[in-house]
């Protein structure tokens, strides 16, 4: 190892808490979290593009352009928030779930705002001002939700696996959210116009909205209830940005860490935005589309029972290399066999997924390991900063991918409409295959490389570096 300790008791002072022993209680509560957020995400994610362009009529370049500036706000919101979790006083519900508690009530108002019905009968530039106002908005109380909870982990437990099963309950709750929106908003979101045609309905999408709000509340709530903060960290010196700077540019782990998970978001956010309109125009099956939604979601929940067993016998690292490039060899088979029929495609789909949604599931378990790296190399405990730093990324790939599904879809030549869809040419619907399966073969296969020759934690250097923090956390707290 060549990483040396350096003295952390400058910066930092672990607290001995009271609290009751981790278990299940916990595992249940952090779950819920993400289950809250994905109930909004998935929607979200999802669907706002669809409905912006075939509800409201917005072209896909402009749409395009709002998602790649609100994202890239979105990621100095998340750096932002993160940092003033990390220098707030500790309270006795602890550093971060207090956030929690607060932003869930303007987090989950202002996903009901977005999907306002009577929006779709604006002027179009009233249209476009609206939709930038309220998803900036959307993106700054989702950074005020997601890095503190995100950061909590760190903080329920210092056990490695304790954090692992965290990941993994973390992951569940994402699944299950992400499943029943994909699965189910499709169903939901059709009405049946005057000519016979299933088309996309604004006050249906509104109903949703109001739907996937309430259910996050409740999900915030439970989180809240059932979590508890045990590493507990009082900080005793402000840290100088010039020295959180340097730390973060000598973290490796961090900054390879930050590259996978820019190629992965874009993946992640593409396949949700393809796998809509590829099923929607292409295969022309909305059943089709849910199963193929509630795949992208549903396999992390097949694959949760052998994540704990995956992580102690081959290692985080190991292991979601060979599955992602397994993932991307099956998308470029699937562009050259160019498939016709919407329920075989679903069956090379599913085995797609199920590659690589096994990073997926053990992200958060990386961004603990990356956490407690980063105060192996620079000193400093600083979870709710470094947290944010990784979700900058995400948030920067979701930019990205927002920017480039829209700019994709004008220049593919994909015509938008304000009566819930139109049919595209046969040559458009090709683009829209092509798509959905060149853009995670290349993705997938890039974030594989990076984490496969330069993100530096596998198995041995995690459990070397656990042992070493565990015992100067043991020294701090004597």
């Amino acid at each position: 190892m060549k990483a040396s300790i350096p003295d952390t008791n400058v910066t930092h002072k672990a607290v001995q808490t009271d609290a009751q022993p981790f278990g299940l209680r916990d595992k249940i509560g952090y779950m819920f979290g993400d289950l809250g957020n994905c109930f909004i995400l998935g929607l979200v994610n999802s669907f706002l593009m669809i409905y912006y362009t075939n509800v409201l009529g917005i072209a896909g370049g402009v749409v395009g352009i709002l998602f790649l500036t609100a994202r890239i706000i979105d990621a100095f919101a998340d750096i932002t928030v993160g940092r003033m979790a990390d220098v707030a006083p500790l309270t006795p519900q602890g550093r971060f779930r207090p956030w929690i508690r607060r932003m869930k009530y303007p987090f989950c108002l202002i996903t009901v705002v977005i999907f306002l019905p009577f929006v779709s009968s604006f002027p179009m530039a009233l249209k476009i001002a609206y939709i930038f106002v309220t998803y900036l908005v959307y993106g700054i109380f989702l950074s005020t939700i997601n890095i503190p909870y995100g950061s909590m982990a760190s903080a329920i437990s210092s056990d490695p696996d304790h954090r692992a099963s965290l990941s993994t309950f973390r992951s569940l709750g994402s699944a299950i959210g992400g499943a029943s929106t994909g699965f189910l908003i499709p169903i939901f979101m059709y009405s049946r116009a005057a000519d016979g045609r299933q088309v996309v309905s604004s006050m249906r999408f509104f109903i949703i909205a109001i739907v996937c709000a309430l259910l996050a509340f409740l999900a915030y709530n439970v989180t809240y209830k059932l979590t508890t903060e045990r590493v507990q960290i009082q900080k005793q010196e402000k840290v100088s940005a010039k020295a959180l700077l340097k730390g973060m540019f000598t973290n490796k782990a961090l900054l390879s860490l930050v590259v996978v998970d820019l190629f992965i978001v874009i993946n992640q956010i593409l396949s949700g935005t393809t796998t809509t309109y590829l099923f929607n125009d292409y295969f022309h099956n909305k059943q089709a589309m849910s199963i193929a939604l509630l795949f992208t979601y549903g396999t992390v929940i097949l694959l949760a029972p052998f994540a704990t067993w995956l992580i102690k016998r081959f290692g985080k690292k190991e292991a979601s290399v060979v599955t992602l490039i397994f993932s991307s060899i099956l998308y470029l088979i699937m562009y050259f066999l160019h498939i016709h029929n919407a329920w075989v495609y679903l069956v090379f789909m599913f085995v797609a997924t199920l590659g690589y949604s096994l990073f997926n599931l053990m992200v958060w378990a990386f961004i603990t390991d990356v956490i407690d790296y980063h105060q192996f190399v620079s000193g400093y405990r600083e979870d709710g900063t470094v947290y944010g730093v990784n979700s900058f990324a995400r948030k920067v790939g979701q930019a990205l991918a927002g920017g480039i599904g829209g700019f994709m879809l004008q220049m593919i030549g994909y015509q938008s409409s304000t009566t819930g869809g139109i049919s595209q040419s046969i040559a458009v619907e090709n683009r829209i295959y092509a798509l959905a399966n060149l853009l995670p073969a290349i993705l997938l296969l890039l974030a594989a490389l990076v984490l496969a020759f330069f993100y530096p934690l596998n198995k041995k250097t995690i459990n070397d570096v656990d042992a070493k923090l565990k015992e100067i956390n043991q020294q701090e707290q004597q």
